[in-house]
């Protein structure tokens, strides 16, 4: 999906082993491994007569990773990929040197009623030697993803590796992605079990960490990789991700991501010019941000 609005940026705060504030990117923050964007859209109630329909966007140097509590959606690239996204499956599409998509409510749902829309809309950049390759797109099924259930945590792997196990997702670098949900008051104590950067997005309910309490819609940044503890509220549902931070900074503007400032300015170019390949079938473009 496409970053169509402007991020206001919440003031970050230190609470000790975590920093503390919105989603990213975030003052202080503008980075979680290879994490750079993560937009949490909803929960939401699309009105009667409204659809979503999110026309035809460029993307370069990142995967694009969908994933839904509620709701649906049609995706619909530049590879020739069309896809339905369903609660609990991953739409992983990386764009590499350039890829342009849709997302629209799928027809069957167009009938005029009401309905829901949660989930999260994440962008992982790609590794420096990747930033070029061709486009991708992967769909991958919600019972093909690992979960498994250990100390009052009822934990899905959405992407990358943890805890011994690997997800189906086709990562290109080094990073986890986990759905923690918890069914009781829970000390969550997964120091040394995630390798690098550690990010916690409370989706609902409270954790507190270091004699704070932070509710939902706030993320939490560990000061030291490898380091995640704190309390979790019962009926609480995290992400926490995060893994390696990459050895160049990223440079991002509008839907582009790129080791290279002029890689930015060539793609603005080249959507302005006409020159991605675009998605079969679709017609309305998305300009490019003056």
């Amino acid at each position: 999906m496409s970053n169509t609005s402007i991020i206001i940026e919440e003031r970050a705060r230190d609470i000790g082993d975590f920093l503390v504030g919105r989603l990213l990117p975030f003052r202080k923050k503008r980075m979680v491994g290879p994490f750079i964007f993560i937009d949490h859209m909803g929960p939401s109630t699309i009105k009667e007569g409204s659809y979503l329909d999110i026309g035809q966007h460029p993307h370069i140097g990142l995967s694009t990773l969908t994933y839904l509590f509620e709701g649906e959606a049609i995706h619909r690239d530049s590879t020739g990929a069309v896809q339905r996204i369903t609660p609990g499956s991953v739409n992983w599409m990386t764009s590499g040197s350039g890829a342009v998509h849709t997302e629209r409510t799928p027809e069957d749902h167009r009938d005029g009623e009401a309905r829901n829309m949660h989930g999260f809309q994440i962008w992982v950049a790609l590794p420096k030697e990747k930033e070029n390759m061709p486009a991708e797109f992967h769909h991958i099924a919600k019972n093909a993803l690992p979960e498994w259930q250990q100390d009052n945590l009822t934990i899905k792997l959405i992407a990358g590796e943890a805890f011994g196990r690997k997800s189906p997702v086709p990562v290109h670098s080094h990073l986890f992605m986990l759905k923690v949900q918890a069914e009781e008051d829970t000390h969550l104590d997964f120091n040394g079990k995630l390798e690098g950067e550690i990010g916690i997005a409370v989706v609902e309910g409270t954790v507190t960490a270091c004699d704070e309490t932070v509710d939902k819609g706030q993320m939490l940044v560990s000061n030291a990789e490898g380091k995640c503890a704190f309390q979790v509220a019962k009926g609480s549902l995290l992400l926490i991700f995060g893994g390696k931070p990459f050895p160049e900074e990223r440079n991002i503007w509008w839907n582009f991501v790129a080791s290279d400032p002029e890689t930015i300015e060539d793609a603005k170019k080249r959507w302005e010019n006409g020159d991605f390949k675009m998605v079969p079938g679709e017609t309305d473009v998305i300009p490019l941000p003056k």
